[in-house]
């Protein structure tokens, strides 16, 4: 039996299903919420092109990569080595030195050995780097005191080479350095000793550092003058303050002299022996007892059309008229050791020396001259390349990127550097990516 069908059965009537709503309570079709996902996905693709237009249009506005440069040489380029044969001196100490291919060389083994008025050239060498003068200058005046007085009379009783001074008489610096060298004057080694550093042996010191600065571990002074005999070198450690010595052309133009003519003293001349013979144009003479006879020789010699400074050192000989002695076997080494300098290409115009590179591309560079030095069996050049303005991609051939500097002893020469073609351009894609 079917049970009768009671109304309050079916529970409270079901409502209606409630339409979406938007946040404004709107309903929302289907068809509605796909168009703007659409319009959101169009806006972000075409915000994602603007992007990438603008990007592109950067980078293609942006200038051209610049090229790296590197070297393509050695650092260095070997001079052939060969023997030498020099006439040294066969008794003493001798050594020659070509400054301008850094070359010096002793007749064997050195010892240390007093070498009297040799001294004055370090004595020179301290005043002018602690008083420049310029080869016109005659620099600031001294006076004479009491103590410079003594100085000449001392000198005078002991026989040491001496010019006269009166108390009160005014020297310039360039005055007490023309005694000093071309006469080879004690008295005024230590004037200028005492007006440089206030005492001797304060001058003495500065004399002592200044010589381990330049390399000379064989040398100790003990005066400015060279008369005391504990003031001792070597003939290749006198060198090594001959060759800066003769670098500076108020030095270089004083030991040229003959003669110099002060207000008291009158006309002194030079104890230097070969002074103008074959060319010589100084340094130094020495002579005592202890040190016997001593001379540093400079000359000039035209080698392969270029000048080079050749120096000459003796020390210890003995004998009659051993000054001169000691200038004639110095002279010879000089002459002998101008034959031995040769001439060595570098770099020849054209070698490649370096490379840029830029864009997946490599252009070589050369150089522009050929560079040839003056050489001495056995040495070594140094070569560096400098790298000169920036070059970008699609720089013209012949272009400067740079130069080579070769160095020589105290030989500096520099050549220009060229690209030898064109540095290519990037293409669209290497611009844009």
């Amino acid at each position: 039996m079917v049970a009768p069908f009671r109304l309050d059965s079916l529970g409270p009537p079901t409502p209606p299903r409630e339409a979406a709503f938007g946040a404004d309570r709107t309903p929302r079709s289907p068809r509605r919420r796909r168009r703007r996902r659409r319009l959101l996905v169009a806006g972000l693709i075409g915000a994602l092109v603007l992007s990438l237009v603008v990007l592109a249009a950067s980078r293609l506005r942006a200038a051209y990569p610049v090229a790296s440069v590197t070297a393509a040489m050695a650092a260095t380029v070997p001079v052939p080595s060969a023997p030498v044969a020099l006439p040294w001196a066969s008794a003493g100490q001798s050594a020659i030195a070509v400054p301008s291919v850094g070359v010096d060389v002793t007749s064997g083994p050195e010892q240390s050995v007093p070498i009297a008025s040799l001294t004055k050239m370090m004595t020179a060498y301290v005043i002018l780097r602690d008083h420049p003068l310029g080869p016109d200058q005659d620099g600031p005046s001294i006076t004479m005191t009491q103590a410079d007085v003594s100085d000449f009379d001392n000198d005078t009783v002991e026989d040491q080479a001496n010019a006269q001074v009166t108390l009160g008489e005014v020297l310039t610096e360039r005055q007490l350095l023309e005694g000093l060298l071309v006469h080879s004057a004690n008295n005024f080694a230590d004037t200028l000793a005492r007006w440089d550093a206030g005492a001797i042996p304060s001058f003495v010191a500065k004399m002592n550092s200044t010589a381990m600065q330049l390399g000379m571990d064989h040398t100790h002074y003990a005066d400015p003058s060279g008369f005391d005999q504990a003031s001792q070198s070597t003939a290749g450690d006198l060198l090594k303050v001959a060759a800066p010595d003769m670098g500076n052309p108020t030095f270089a133009a004083i030991v040229r002299q003959t003669s110099v003519t002060l207000p008291v003293a009158g006309t002194i001349s030079t104890y230097t022996p070969l002074l103008g013979f074959q060319g010589v144009i100084g340094v130094k003479s020495g002579f005592t007892t202890a040190a016997g006879g001593c001379d540093v020789v400079a000359v000039v010699r035209d080698v392969h059309g270029t000048p080079a400074l050749v120096l000459g050192a003796v020390t210890g000989q003995t004998g009659p008229n051993v000054l001169a002695k000691a200038g004639f076997i110095a002279l010879n080494l000089a002459n002998h050791a101008a034959t031995s300098i040769g001439t060595t290409q570098v770099i020849h115009a054209g070698q490649v020396v370096a490379r840029a590179r830029v864009a997946g591309h490599s252009v070589p560079a050369a150089a522009a001259s050929t560079i040839d030095v003056l050489s001495w069996p056995g040495v070594t050049a140094q070569q560096v390349f400098v790298v000169g303005r920036s070059v970008r991609a699609g720089t013209t051939g012949g272009t400067p990127i740079g130069s080579v500097l070769v160095t020589l002893g105290s030989q500096h020469v520099v050549t220009r550097v060229l690209l030898q073609r064109h540095l290519p351009k990037p293409t669209m894609l290497q611009r844009l990516f």
